[in-house]
């Protein structure tokens, strides 16, 4: 059975604004570090709409789909590592994140993401099928 953060990896990689607002429980707790600054959202549609949609992964950026996912536990939380192949302006980039998160009822409800960046893809990891 797919865990949590493995349907959140899947609904940001398809851009799935509804799906990612139906796993993030209202209010949650949600903080997130990227290479430039930190973020934080107290609902579900503040962190998808205007953070990861709103910011990270905005309507010119083409997530062409996820390279991997790997999930564990650290004694109760909840852990997701998850990179993505990206376009941006043309070009090809993977982005990797790390989340920890609890849930509540089957939706997160404390969040924490630390992401990697636009790093140049080069001829890297293609998405999986």
């Amino acid at each position: 059975m797919a865990t949590a953060g493995e349907h959140f990896a899947q609904a940001l990689a398809a851009k799935d604004s509804a799906a990612l607002c139906g796993l993030l429980a209202d209010p949650v707790d949600f903080v997130a570090l990227t290479p430039r600054r930190h973020w934080q959202a107290s609902t579900g549609r503040q962190a998808v709409e205007e953070i990861m949609l709103g910011h990270w992964f905005g309507p010119g950026d083409d997530i062409q789909g996820l390279v991997s996912v790997t999930t564990g536990r650290v004694a109760e939380r909840e852990h997701v590592c998850y990179r993505m192949r990206v376009r941006r302006s043309g070009d090809d980039y993977l982005v990797e994140q790390q989340a920890y998160y609890d849930t509540d009822g089957g939706r997160i409800s404390w969040m924490r993401i630390l992401c990697a960046g636009y790093q140049p893809a080069g001829d890297g990891p293609q998405p999986a099928p």
